[in-house]
C-alpha cells in the first residue's frame, strides 16, 4: 500500500476533512452514555435535583443549615441566596413559582454562575446531609438550635462518616438532594415538573448530539467514496496508460488476464479498502481510546474488565491475521488463471468445437473455479469464526460489568448509571477492536492487490525514448536500413536473428519469405521497434531508430499486422482509426484500393456498418482488407505489410497489388508472406533461413542462385507458373 501513496496526495484535503469530521462524531457518540448516565442518576434517582444547591430553601430550612456552616460558608452562601418576605413585590413576582411565599420568607437563589455552585454544593449538601439525618431521627428544629456547637460538630461527623463520601454522585450526595426535593415540595413545588424538565434538558443535548453524529456519519461516508473513487480512478488510469508504454517485451512479462485482473478486480479491492479505511481505521482508534479513558473515568475499579476483553481480542485477530492472510495472495493468482482459462475458452471457441473439446474445457474451467472456491470459503469460514466469538467475548463481558458493577451499587459504591455508562463504553471498545479487526483482514488482500498494481506501475519499459531525441526534418527520405543486425528475445538461448543487412528504397517493394520460424515478422516489428536489436542498428530516413521519439517514427509507418486487429464501432471509425480527420473521399479511396469497397457497399448502412469486438461479425479477408484500408488512409511514407494478404483469394490479391502499387508508388514498401505468387514481382526479396539471410534479389536471380527460396516457390507453383 505504502508504494501507491503518491496516488492519494491528490485527496489529502478530504481525507483531513473525513478526519476532523471523525473527531467530532467520535466525541459527540462517547457523549452519549454520559448524558444517559446523568439521565438516570440525576433525573430518575435523585428526580432532577443536580446539586445540592436548591432554587429556594424556606427561611426556617435555611436557619436550620446554617447551624452547620463555619462562619466563612455561612457569608457565602447568604451572599449568593436572596430573602423574600411574603406580601412584598418581590413575593408576588415568584408566588407562581414558591407558592408557600404566600405564608412564609423564603430565601431564593440569585443569578450565579458555576463556579460558585461547584463552591456551594459540598458546603449545602453536608448540611443538608446532617440536618436531615436529624429530622429522621425525630429530633425537633428547637432542639438542634439549641444544642452546643461542639455536640453539633460530633454529629455532623458521625453522619457524615457513615456515608463515607460527599463527591456529586455517592451516597450523601443522593441523601441530601432527597432532602431538597422535600424542601420542594414543602414550597409547594411540583417535583415532577423539576425531573420533566431536567430529562427534558439532558435528553434535548443527547437528540441533538445524535443528529451531529449522524451528519458527520453522512458526510465521511460521502468523503471516502470521493476519495476512494478518485483514488481508483487515478490508479485505473495510471495503470492503462503505463501498460500503454509496455513493449513487446513487457506484455511477454504480464499476461493480458494478469494485466485485466489487475486493472479490474485488484483496483476495486484497493477501493474497497480505502472506502473503510477511511471510515474505520481512524475511528476506531478515536472512539476506542476516548471509551477507555471515559469507562476508566466512571469506574476506575473495574478497569481489569476492559483490559481483559482487550487481551481476548488480540488473541483472536492474531491469529485469524496469521490463519487468513498467506491466502489472499493465492486468492490473487487464482483469479488470474481463473481470467486466463475464461478468456482463452471464450476467443478459443470455434477451434474447442471443431476438435470437440468441450468436456476438456470444462473440466479446466471448473478446476481453475474450484481452486478459486476452496481457497475463497476457507478465507471466508475463517472470518465468519470471527463474528460469533465476538459476540460471545461481547455478551461476556457484558454479564461480567453488570455483576461486578451490580455488587458496587449495592455497597452504594457506584451509581447505577454509571455502570449502564460503563457498560456502554466497553461496548463501543469492543466494536472499535471489531472495526480494527476486520480492516486487519481487508488490509492484507489490499495490500496484494497494491503492490500487484504498483508492479505494473513501477515496470519501467523496455524501450523509451531518448532524452534529447532527433528529429527526421523536412526532407525526411523513407529509407529503411538494417546494418549488420542481431536479435534476441528477452530470455531465449538463442538469437532469433543475426547478421541481418539490407535496404529498402522508396518507390520499391521489399519482400521477405522464409520457413515458419525463420524471423520473418521480427524483422519487420524492429523497424517501429516493438523491440530493440540486440545488435547492429536501423536506419530510417539516415535516423537511427533508438535515436528518435517512437510517436516520430511510427508516425510515419503504417503496419497492417498479422494478427488483423478491429475495435468495436463502425467500418468509417475504424478506417478513421489511423486518421481522425480523414474525409470521405480518403476513405473511400482506400477502401478501393484494398478491394474492401464491394462488400461495404453490398452492406445497407455502408461505412456505418457496425462492427463487434475485435471484427468477429466479418470474415478473415474482410477483416484483413479493412486493416489494410486502415493503413491506406494513414498514406504514411512506409507501409509494412506482415503476411496481410494470407486471407484472400488469389484474385483479389491481385487486384490487391496492382491498386496498391500505384497508390505507394513514392512509399517505401515492406511485404511479409509466404505465398511466392504475393512477392514474386518485388523489387528485392529477401530470403531468410533460421534467423540468417540465405538469399536476397529478384524472383529470377533467387531461383537460380538461392536453394532456399527454389524449395520454397516449387512447393506452391510449378515450373511453368514460376517461369
Amino acid at each position: 500500500m505504502i508504494r501507491l501513496t503518491r496516488y492519494i496526495k491528490p485527496y489529502l484535503g478530504f481525507l483531513l476533512l473525513a478526519i476532523l469530521l471523525l473527531f467530532v462524531q467520535a466525541n459527540a457518540e462517547l457523549a452519549l452514555p454520559d448524558y444517559m448516565s446523568r439521565i438516570v442518576n440525576t433525573g430518575i434517582q435523585q428526580g432532577g435535583v443536580e446539586n445540592a444547591v436548591p432554587l429556594a430553601v424556606r427561611e426556617s430550612t435555611m436557619n436550620g443549615l446554617l447551624l452547620f456552616m463555619n462562619p466563612g460558608d455561612t457569608s457565602l452562601v447568604m451572599g449568593s441566596y436572596t430573602r423574600v418576605i411574603p406580601g412584598s413585590s418581590e413575593a408576588a413576582r415568584h408566588l407562581g413559582d414558591y407558592p408557600a411565599l404566600a405564608s412564609e420568607t423564603v430565601y431564593i437563589r440569585d443569578r450565579i454562575d458555576a463556579a460558585v455552585i461547584g463552591l456551594l454544593d459540598p458546603i449545602l449538601s453536608r448540611a443538608f446531609l446532617v440536618l436531615g439525618g436529624l429530622e429522621a431521627l425525630g429530633t425537633a428544629p428547637e432542639r438542634i438550635a439549641s444544642m452546643e456547637e461542639s455536640a453539633r460538630s460530633d454529629i455532623t461527623d458521625t453522619i457524615i462518616e457513615r456515608f463515607g463520601s460527599m463527591e456529586p454522585g455517592s451516597a450523601a450526595a443522593r441523601a441530601a438532594s432527597i432532602r431538597i426535593r422535600s424542601e420542594y415540595e414543602s414550597l409547594g413545588m411540583d417535583s415532577a415538573v423539576v425531573q420533566r424538565k431536567y430529562i427534558f434538558s439532558v435528553g434535548g443535548w443527547m437528540l441533538l448530539l445524535t443528529l451531529v453524529s449522524g451528519l458527520t456519519t453522512v458526510l465521511v461516508g460521502y468523503l471516502s467514496a470521493r476519495i476512494a473513487a478518485g483514488l481508483s480512478r487515478d490508479l485505473r488510469s495510471a495503470v492503462f496508460t503505463r501498460v500503454e508504454d509496455f513493449s513487446s517485451a513487457e506484455f511477454d512479462r504480464f499476461s493480458t488476464a494478469s494485466l485485466i485482473t489487475r486493472t479490474t478486480n485488484d483496483v476495486m479491492q484497493i477501493q474497497m479498502v480505502a472506502v473503510m479505511m477511511v471510515r474505520m481505521v481512524f475511528y476506531a482508534p478515536i472512539i476506542g481510546i476516548g471509551g477507555i479513558i471515559r469507562a476508566v473515568g466512571k469506574s476506575s475499579s473495574m478497569w481489569w474488565i476492559i483490559a481483559a476483553a482487550v487481551g481476548v481480542l488480540s488473541v483472536l485477530i492474531l491469529v485469524i491475521f496469521t490463519v487468513a492472510v498467506p491466502k489472499f495472495k493465492v486468492i490473487q493468482k487464482l483469479m488470474d488463471r481463473l481470467n486466463l482459462v475464461s478468456r482463452e475458452s471464450l476467443s478459443g471457441m470455434m477451434v474447442i468445437r471443431a476438435f470437440n473439446m468441450q468436456r476438456h474445457e470444462e473440466e479446466r474451467f471448473d478446476k481453475a473455479n474450484q481452486d478459486l472456491t476452496d481457497t475463497t470459503l476457507f478465507v471466508n469460514r475463517v472470518m465468519m469464526v470471527m463474528m460469533p466469538v465476538m459476540m460471545m467475548i461481547m455478551n461476556g463481558v457484558s454479564v461480567l460489568i453488570i455483576w461486578v458493577g451490580a455488587r458496587q451499587v449495592a455497597a452504594a459504591s457506584m451509581q447505577v448509571g454509571d455502570m449502564m455508562a460503563f457498560l456502554q463504553y466497553t461496548m463501543q471498545i469492543v466494536f472499535s477492536f471489531l472495526m480494527l479487526s476486520m480492516m486487519f483482514i481487508m488490509l492484507p488482500r489490499a495490500a496484494v492487490s497494491a503492490d500487484r498494481i504498483a508492479e505494473v506501475l513501477e515496470s519501467e519499459p523496455s524501450i523509451d525514448d531518448p532524452e534529447d531525441p532527433e528529429n527526421f526534418g523536412d526532407g525526411f527520405s523513407p529509407v529503411v536500413e538494417f546494418r549488420d543486425v542481431g536479435f534476441r528475445y528477452p530470455g531465449a538461448e538463442a538469437d532469433a536473428l543475426c547478421g541481418i543487412s539490407f535496404t529498402a528504397l522508396p518507390g520499391r517493394t521489399t519482400a521477405l519469405i522464409g520457413a515458419t520460424g525463420s524471423g520473418k515478422s521480427t524483422v519487420v516489428n524492429l523497424i517501429p521497434r516493438f523491440y530493440d536489436v540486440s545488435e547492429g542498428s536501423i536506419l530510417v530516413g539516415g535516423k537511427d531508430v533508438r535515436t528518435v521519439t517512437q510517436h516520430s517514427l511510427r508516425d510515419r509507418i503504417g503496419l497492417v499486422p498479422q494478427r488483423s486487429t478491429l475495435f468495436s464501432g463502425t467500418i468509417a471509425s475504424n478506417l478513421r482509426y489511423a486518421d481522425e480527420n480523414a474525409s470521405e473521399e480518403d476513405i473511400a479511396a482506400a477502401s478501393s484500393v484494398s478491394q474492401a469497397d464491394e462488400f461495404i457497399e453490398s452492406s445497407a448502412e455502408g461505412l456505418e456498418t457496425a462492427i463487434s469486438q475485435g471484427g468477429a461479425n466479418v470474415s478473415g479477408g474482410q477483416k484483413q482488407r479493412l486493416s489494410i484500408a486502415r493503413a491506406l488512409v494513414k498514406s504514411p511514407p512506409i507501409y509494412i505489410f506482415d503476411d496481410s494478404f494470407s486471407a484472400l483469394d488469389f484474385k483479389t490479391d491481385a487486384a490487391l497489388r496492382r491498386a496498391l502499387k500505384s497508390r505507394t508508388a513514392r512509399s517505401t514498401v515492406l511485404i511479409v508472406s509466404q505465398r511466392v505468387s504475393t512477392i514474386r514481382n518485388a523489387d528485392q526479396i529477401i530470403v531468410l533461413d533460421n534467423g540468417r539471410i540465405a538469399g536476397l534479389g529478384t524472383h529470377r536471380e533467387l531461383m537460380e542462385s538461392c536453394e532456399t527460396y527454389r524449395e520454397i516457390a516449387l512447393s506452391q507453383l510449378t515450373e511453368e507458373e514460376l517461369a
